[in-house]
């Protein structure tokens, strides 16, 4: 054996135990996992759910075991939905929703439709159910009644995700502004407008009627004025009245006749 080839006893020792090490080193490093707040983790033994753990450092076997970390936290998911009103109307709205997984049923959940659940399920149950309740209305209802139909909804959703373990937050349901067809808008304008007119009308017309109602009354009283004065006037013959009446109108000054020495003439007032 040529001596340039051979390698002393000790080092093939060395080289062996760092090996040995560095594997070590690996397989310990991972064993152990980190599972944080908010989170929870599946384990899986030869590719099945054995166990869920919550937060804090864990223990797991070396490729015998894998974890998949679950986020547990509240969860925003928001989708465009379009359906028919009661009466044919067509419909679109975006709806956002506030979830997060059942953290007892993640076992459960994974194994039957796993965890993208918001474009295998949120999405799908959320256009069914605004389907199914808009059509329980007509478009103008919808307007009106926006509050009940947002009600409606969030009661559907929540009891058809919570058979997936999928639980929505409470007032987690949000609606933005129904959508309709161009024609149906320009409709509702012109009867927003119509209906102003009418109103404006009618004021018109009460305003009118109030008016005239006043003239009546006012003509009313002048006519038991007048009535008045005409019964003062007989009731005291005529003349005393007609006399109080030029004393009322004369100035003060006396008339001046020129020629004669003719008396001059004055009202008899006694």
């Amino acid at each position: 054996m040529s001596s340039q080839n051979y390698v002393p006893p000790s080092y093939r020792y060395l080289t062996f135990a760092i090996i040995v090490a560095v594997i070590g080193s690996v397989l310990v490093s991972g064993s152990f996992y980190t599972v944080r707040a908010g989170e929870k983790a599946l384990v899986f033994t030869w590719g099945k759910i054995t166990s869920v753990t919550s937060e804090g450092l864990h223990f797991k076997i070396p490729i015998m075991q894998t974890v998949s970390k679950v986020d547990i936290r509240t969860q925003k998911a928001e989708a465009p939905a379009a359906a028919a009103s009661k009466n044919m109307q067509t419909v679109s709205t975006v709806l956002t929703l506030n979830y997060h997984l059942d953290p007892n049923r993640l076992s459960e959940l994974y194994s039957t439709v796993g965890l993208e659940v918001e474009n295998k399920i949120i999405a799908a149950r959320i256009q069914e159910t605004v389907k199914a309740v808009v059509a329980r209305y007509t478009a103008e209802e919808l307007l009106s009644m926006r509050e009940q139909v947002k009600n409606e909804i969030s009661e559907s959703l929540t009891k058809q995700l919570m058979e997936y373990n999928i639980i929505v937050d409470a007032g987690g349901v949000q609606i933005t502004n129904f959508d309709f067809s161009r024609g149906f808008n320009e409709a509702i304008e012109d009867k927003q407008v119509a209906e102003q007119k009418a109103l404006t009308a009618r004021n018109n017309l009460e305003r009118v009627k109030v008016e005239a109602e006043q003239k009546i009354a006012q003509a009313r009283g002048e006519a038991e004025s007048i009535r008045i004065q005409a019964e003062a006037i007989r009731a005291q013959g005529g003349k005393e009245y007609v006399n109080l009446k030029a004393i009322e109108k004369w100035d003060g000054r006396l008339p001046t006749y020129t020629g004669g020495n003719a008396p001059m003439p004055f009202l008899d007032v006694k």
